[in-house]
């Protein structure tokens, strides 16, 4: 099931955030921004460093854009704790500044439905909410499979300017590229100025 365009289950939970414990975690108290929620499996695992690394390598790009990157395991905090510790050369998730959220009774992964319930860990689930706490885009992957934070970003780009000006996003829409007006009109538009663009 899909849960864009209803509210995100709001929780309040354990998390770390750099080398303090936060015991009451809200998603709500970041009202205000956008938020970039994303679940992985496990620490101490191997496509997981990768991507929170990621996230990191692009967190003043999501800060420009007035964005929360969370991300969430079913993991202690304790362990989240302990693999902060740890080098990125070794593995590690040292350097990493965003909150990463203590899901160990495993009901946050299940009021987002990601939760794979035959191992007991998440599926790789990112969920892209707005200022009001709706969630406008969700992408849940396989275990195996990492995703594309340049991706997250464009999608943002998208929402924002969707916001901002009115307009939609057609496919492979990236910051600066033309959109349209939601309408036969200014989807014959678009097509048309694509064309000369292209003819160009």
């Amino acid at each position: 099931m899909t849960l864009v365009g209803q509210k995100a289950p709001d929780f309040k939970a354990k998390a770390i955030i750099k080398d303090k414990i936060y015991n009451d975690f809200s998603l709500y108290d970041y009202l205000g921004k956008y938020i970039v929620f994303f679940f992985y499996p496990l620490d101490f695992t191997f496509v997981c460093p990768t991507e929170l690394h990621a996230f990191q390598e692009k967190i003043q790009e999501f800060e420009k854009r007035n964005t929360q990157v969370i991300g969430c395991s079913i993991d202690s905090w304790f362990s989240h704790m302990a693999w902060l510790k740890v080098p990125k050369a070794k593995g590690g998730i040292q350097g990493i500044s965003y909150p990463i959220v203590s899901d160990i009774h495993k009901s946050i992964a299940r009021d987002y439905e990601v939760l794979k319930e035959d191992e007991g860990i998440a599926y790789r689930g990112l969920f892209l909410i707005d200022q009001e706490g709706v969630i406008r885009h969700q992408l849940v992957n396989d275990l195996p499979l990492g995703r594309s934070v340049d991706e997250v970003l464009r999608l943002i780009d998208a929402l924002v300017f969707h916001e901002t000006h009115g307009e939609v996003c057609p496919a492979n829409w990236s910051s600066g590229a033309i959109a349209m007006k939601p309408t036969e009109q200014g989807l014959a538009e678009f097509f048309a100025l694509a064309q000369a663009e292209h003819v160009r």
